[in-house]
This record gives structure tokens, C-alpha cells and sequence, in this order.
């Protein structure tokens, strides 16, 4: 027990080091990577996530992460290049989530991704274009098949009820 907290301080620790900024009430419960381009809002948590690349991360406030999730902000130049199967240029491209945004379990998100507010990444999803506001996406890839109850979710919202 000892040992899982001081475990989650050096994983806080470390993401809190290397973002560009945090807010406040950052939690890591699980080992996280972000990287100097990472910039999170206040009540972030992380159970164990990795971002790795050169593009920019924006997570906003009230961000929750189920284990072992990935953000991807880079990849290799395969069609353009000079080389098979790819050439040394990185290609990066900025990924943003929104608010109250919720991802399971093992989700991947792919570079160039928005996701919306209130969205949720069903477990195992495989991220590679952007999910509305509000929208529950799943499988590989992520396509939508449901939606919150907006006006539940704006009441909860207004009343100030994050988790």
C-alpha cells in the first residue's frame, strides 16, 4: 500500500515536471508519460497514460483516462518520403480534447484528433478522427453510436458536479 503511494507521487510528479502546464487537482493513479507539449486542465486524471510526440496535447478540464491509454501526436512520413517503408521526417500534428471528456480503457488516440466535450471513448477504441460534443464513439476505428442526454449533461454541468 506503501508503495502505491509513493508511486502515484513520482508518476504526479513526473507529469507535472514535464507538461508545459497543469491546473489544479491533477491526479495520476497509474504510470503516465506526457510530453513538454502537453498542457492539462484543472481536474485531469490520469490512470495511466502515455503521450508521446512532438505535436501539441490540450486536455481540458475534468479529463478522465481508464488504463494504459495512448495519445499519438506523430508519425512517420510514408507516401512523401524518400525511403520504404518511411523516410526520417516526423509529420506532427496537434490533439485536442475538450471538457468532461471520459476515454476507457486501452484508447488510442491518432494525431490530429479533436475531441468534444462531453465526449466518451469506449474502451479499446482506436481514435482516428474527431468525435463530436457529446458523443459516445467506439471500436476501431471510433465511430459515434450513441449520445449523452445533453440536457442531463448541461443541468449536471451547471449545478457543478464533476467527478
Amino acid at each position: 500500500m506503501i508503495f502505491n503511494k509513493i508511486r502515484k507521487k513520482l508518476y504526479l510528479h513526473r507529469c507535472k515536471r514535464v507538461a508545459k502546464s497543469y491546473g489544479d487537482g491533477l491526479k495520476v493513479n497509474g504510470e503516465s508519460y506526457v510530453t513538454p507539449n502537453t498542457t492539462l486542465g484543472n481536474n485531469v486524471n490520469f490512470n495511466g497514460m502515455k503521450i508521446q510526440g512532438s505535436g501539441n496535447v490540450i486536455i481540458g478540464d475534468n479529463f478522465h483516462s481508464g488504463i494504459e491509454c495512448m495519445i499519438i501526436t506523430s508519425i512517420h512520413n510514408y507516401d512523401k518520403g524518400n525511403a520504404i517503408p518511411y523516410d526520417d521526417t516526423i509529420i506532427s500534428k496537434d490533439v485536442i480534447i475538450e471538457d468532461n471528456v471520459w476515454l476507457g480503457n486501452r484508447v488510442i488516440v491518432l494525431p490530429g484528433v479533436r475531441i468534444g466535450e462531453g465526449a466518451i471513448i469506449q474502451a479499446g477504441s482506436v481514435v482516428v478522427k474527431d468525435v463530436e460534443k457529446y458523443a459516445i464513439a467506439g471500436g476501431h476505428p471510433a465511430k459515434v453510436f450513441k449520445y449523452r442526454d445533453i440536457d442531463h449533461y448541461e443541468k449536471l454541468k451547471k449545478e457543478g458536479n464533476f467527478h
